[in-house]
């Protein structure tokens, strides 16, 4: 009796083993996958900050420039994916992660502190092993894409390790990122500059020439790339902040887009021992940080756009490729449905103004023609420095530029807002104008947190209108959406930590990691 409880006992404890292990590797060493062969092809698209909210928004703005009727909506090409999974993304220190420790996390399997990428939060300097280094030792090429720079947290995360995510250029005891970038080995970057700094970013290119990489700063010689370029670093030729693609919304025709880099990398690393490829939508996050909702759907569209690029790849190469969609974090707490107070008060007999209740409109989104970065660029900015007497600006005289860029008319007769979004407009624009004025009871926080207050005031009142609400200018602690497709899909289903996913990853590409 007593061997037969022993056997039961330990039967027992090898079934619950993954559950109860420490590693992340026993956790998902086990899960469904028999019959299949390892994952040669890898995507991990992130969409930095995204989480439900963003990429629903998306795809109910989709189905109103289709003209769906009863509210239908129309599919991302990720959402369409048959596994999904729910992703916790607290770091070692916070509830809220920063995008530097939530790469971490699912780069390396690892938690760290905000602000630290791929290091030991107990000593700041032990580093972990990526993914990517991991997919680079098995014979595997790696391509690394992003809107934003290269030196930014997400696609550093993948190559780099520093104690602060801003240490691109180096200190005394730690190599900065666009060093430890250029001497990584990997096959191919593609997007936003190097670094933020237009001088810097040229010395870095030189250097990463003399390394052996091909450099391409023009879509002509973006073009031109083949397999037999060898290492490459392509960048966009335009940038518009801080050294970052345009957004999708203000780019023109002529500029390279995710879905173009996505390509070329495709191109570019297709071999017979597979590749292993992180491609960012890094301005979905900036967008949500300003509230602008107009930016950051379209540039969700652009994302979708290069996952497109993938899943075509996929067709020729169905048993050895796998699609992996995640956010690293939700920002801005956006909520689809306002029902904040417009300010009417109530009166007898008549309702207070409760928002858009029950009601979408996102027609109103599709009037945006500019991202808050473009509108400042071309209209604050150059306002400010042609009415140089503070107290000689008005508002009518943008009133036209308001219009074109986000729909809004505020012409006398025309109000399409309540008039107490009006009197917050002019309140914004007193604001950005450096004219006097009473102070909300909320705050100056509250009120355009660290943006150009007319801008970011404009953003959220068109949002308001179509029923887009905000809750905050920087990330929450919301959970966020894994999708997969092709090989070892079944690894992703579920709810699990983000860290996770580094070892779902190995698990898919049939590597051992330490």
């Amino acid at each position: 009796m007593k061997k037969k409880v022993l056997f039961v006992l330990i039967a027992l404890a090898f079934v619950f083993q993954p559950v109860f292990a420490g590693g992340g590797a026993e956790r998902t060493s086990r899960n469904d996958s028999s019959g299949q062969g390892p994952a040669k092809f890898v995507f991990l698209f992130v969409g930095d900050g995204m989480g439900l909210s963003q990429f629903t928004a998306a795809e109910y703005y989709l189905a109103t420039k289709d003209n769906i009727t009863n509210y239908g909506i129309t599919r991302l090409n990720f959402t369409r994916f048959p596994a999904a999974g729910l992703t916790n993304t607290h770091d070692a220190g916070s509830i809220i992660t920063d995008s530097a420790s939530a790469a971490t996390a699912f780069a390396t399997g690892r938690k760290t502190l905000s602000s630290m990428i791929n290091v030991d939060p107990r000593d700041r300097r032990t580093p972990f092993k990526t993914i990517a280094e991991y997919a680079k030792d098995s014979g595997r090429k790696i391509g690394i894409v992003s809107t934003v720079t290269l030196t930014h947290a997400t696609p550093a995360a993948f190559y780099g390790k520093v104690s602060n995510r801003n240490n691109s250029e180096g200190t005394v005891t730690e190599k900065g990122l666009a060093q430890q970038l250029i001497e990584s080995g990997f096959d191919y970057f593609g997007g936003g500059w190097i670094t933020e700094n237009s001088e810097n970013n040229d010395r870095h290119l030189e250097n990463a020439r003399q390394l052996g990489y091909t450099v391409t700063r023009t879509p002509a010689d973006f073009s031109a790339l083949n397999r037999n370029s060898g290492k490459v670093i392509a960048l966009a030729e335009r940038v518009q902040d801080s050294g970052a693609m345009h957004y999708a919304i203000d780019r023109l025709p002529t500029d390279l887009s995710l879905a173009d880099f996505t390509r070329k990398g495709i191109e570019l690393l297709e071999n017979p021992n597979g590749f292993f490829m992180m491609v960012e939508g890094g301005k979905i996050d900036w967008a949500a940080h300003a509230n602008d909702a107009g930016a950051l759907i379209h540039d969700i569209l652009a994302f979708d756009e290069a996952i497109a690029a993938a899943l075509e790849f996929y067709r020729r190469y169905p048993n050895e490729t796998l699609i992996v969609v995640n956010g690293d974090h939700e920002t801005g707490g956006m909520t689809i449905g306002w029902a904040g107070t417009a300010g009417i008060p109530a009166q007898p007999g008549v309702s207070a103004n409760l928002g858009t209740g029950y009601s979408m409109y996102f027609d109103r989104i599709a009037r945006q023609t500019r991202s808050h970065v473009a509108f400042n660029a071309e209209v604050v900015n150059p306002y400010k420095a042609r009415v140089t007497n503070t107290a000689q600006r008005r508002l009518e005289d943008l009133y036209s530029d308001i219009l074109e860029s986000f729909g809004i008319d505020l012409r006398p007769g025309n109000l399409n807002i309540s008039e107490f979004q009006r009197n917050q407009i002019e309140i914004a624009f007193r604001r950005s104008m450096a004219q006097p004025v009473e102070e909300p009871q909320e705050g100056w926080r509250v009120f355009h947190g660290s943006y150009e207050p007319l801008t970011v005031k404009l953003t959220q009142i068109l949002n308001q209108t179509a029923g887009i609400g905000w809750t905050s200018y920087s990330h929450t602690a919301a959970p966020v959406i894994t999708f997969a497709y092709g090989v070892h899909q079944d690894l992703f289903g579920g709810y699990y930590d983000n860290t996770d996913t580094f070892f779902k990853l190995a698990r898919a590409m049939n590597i051992r990691v330490k």
